[in-house]
């Protein structure tokens, strides 16, 4: 089971959004250029990370986008469900979708590792906050006056 790229670049730069959280909007090219992710590619989710009230925009020269709370109080399972939707390790627990459910829902053998597996998931996921990913700058993120 892997993560899309938009889950991993999703949370890459929410991380960045957290990181200049006190300093303001900060543009998507920016965020783009940091990261070394496509402009376009970010330009894809972020539209679903402002639908589920995770960051906000603003507008003008001083514009771009921030987090729309607290880095302490969004969790990486937000930024993936926000990108990716609910977390399901097999089609039938998809809340989505329970017409992908099999006709053996009721007497499944597996459902319960797939139930229990979805269930870890979601915990570690919603255990760890941004702010917890930003305690110590990487190198690789500019001067605060390169922004």
């Amino acid at each position: 089971m892997r993560l899309s790229a938009k889950v991993e670049y999703g949370v890459r730069a929410m991380a960045m959004l957290a990181f200049y959280y006190q300093s303001g909007p900060l543009p998507l090219r920016e965020i783009a250029q940091q990261e070394n992710i496509s402009l376009n590619f970010l330009e894809q989710f972020f539209p679903d990370l402002r639908r589920n009230g995770l960051i906000s925009s603003v507008r003008g020269s001083r514009g771009g986008y921030m987090l729309s709370r607290s880095p302490d109080e969004i969790k990486i399972g937000d930024i993936v469900r926000a990108v990716e939707g609910p977390i399901t390790p097999v089609d039938c627990l998809s809340e989505d979708s329970p017409e992908s459910c099999c006709n053996r829902k009721d007497g499944c053998l597996t459902r319960q590792v797939w139930e229990k597996l979805r269930d870890k998931i979601n915990d570690v996921l919603d255990d760890v906050s941004l702010d917890e990913l930003v305690d110590v700058k990487p190198t690789y993120i500019k001067q605060q006056g390169g922004i």
